[in-house]
C-alpha cells in the first residue's frame, strides 16, 4: 500500500513513517502542511491518504479542507483522517461524499498499533474506520438545532447582529469592549457551522439562521 501522510507535527510525523513502514506499508511522500499533501497526491497518486485535520497556516482544518478537496479530484482515493478533534462539518462532509474508503480516527483512542494498521487496510480496500466518538458527534449534530450550541451571551449578540448593530453597537448594549464582541461573534460562526468568507457574508448569514428559527410556528 503506498501512503501520503500529512501530519505537521515532526515527532508524529517520523514516528507514524516507522509505525507504517516497518508494518509493511510505503510512505511514498510525507508533508508537513496542507498544500504539500495536494502537491504530494497529486504527484504520487497513492491507495490511501492520511492526513491530521489542523495544520499550517492557520491550524484549524487545512487537512480536512484537502482531505475534501482530494476526494472530489480522486474519487477512489482513499482517506483516513487521524486528529486529537472532531470537526463535525467537515467530517460529515467528508464521510458522506463517498460510500467508502473513508476513516476518522482520534489520536488519543488509537492504543492497539495492528488496529490501526488493521483500519489503514480496510480503509484502502474501500471500507470504513470510524471512531465511535466522531460517531457520536456527528448523530448530536444531525439531531440538534445549530443555535442550541451558542450560550445565552451569545444569543444576545446575535440578536443585537439580527438588528442591525455594529460590533461597537453591541459593545455598548452589552457593556462589552469590542474585543469581547469579536470573540463572542467568532464563537457564534464557529458553533453555526459557518466557514471564514470575504465581507460580511457570514454575518448575513448567521442572522438569517436566527430569523428563519425566530419565524417558526
Amino acid at each position: 500500500m503506498r501512503i501520503v501522510l500529512a501530519e505537521d507535527s515532526v515527532l508524529l510525523r517520523e514516528g507514524l513513517i516507522r509505525l507504517l513502514e516497518g508494518s509493511g506499508l510505503r510512505v511514498v511522500a510525507a508533508v508537513a502542511e496542507a498544500e504539500g499533501l495536494l502537491r504530494a497526491a497529486e504527484e504520487h497518486r497513492p491507495d490511501l491518504v492520511l492526513t491530521d485535520v489542523r495544520m499550517p497556516p492557520t491550524h484549524t482544518d487545512e487537512g480536512l479542507r484537502a482531505a475534501l478537496v482530494l476526494r472530489r479530484e480522486q474519487p477512489k482515493l482513499a482517506v483516513l483522517v487521524l486528529s486529537q478533534y472532531v470537526e463535525e462539518r467537515y467530517a460529515a462532509q467528508l464521510l458522506s461524499s463517498a460510500i467508502g474508503g473513508v476513516g476518522y480516527l482520534l489520536k488519543d483512542r488509537v492504543a492497539d498499533v495492528a488496529e490501526f494498521v488493521d483500519a489503514l487496510r480496510r480503509v484502502a480496500a474501500g471500507g470504513t474506520a470510524l471512531d465511535p466518538e466522531v460517531v457520536a458527534q456527528l448523530l448530536l449534530r444531525g439531531h440538534s438545532d445549530p443555535l442550541d450550541r451558542l450560550t445565552p451571551r451569545e444569543h444576545e449578540v446575535l440578536k443585537l447582529m439580527a438588528e442591525g448593530r455594529s460590533n461597537a453597537g453591541i459593545g455598548q448594549a452589552l457593556v462589552l469592549s469590542e474585543g469581547a464582541v469579536g470573540k463572542h461573534i467568532g464563537n457564534i460562526f464557529a458553533k453555526l457551522d459557518l466557514p471564514p468568507a470575504e465581507g460580511d457574508h457570514r454575518r448575513v448569514l448567521a442572522v438569517l439562521q436566527f430569523l428563519k428559527i425566530r419565524s417558526l410556528p
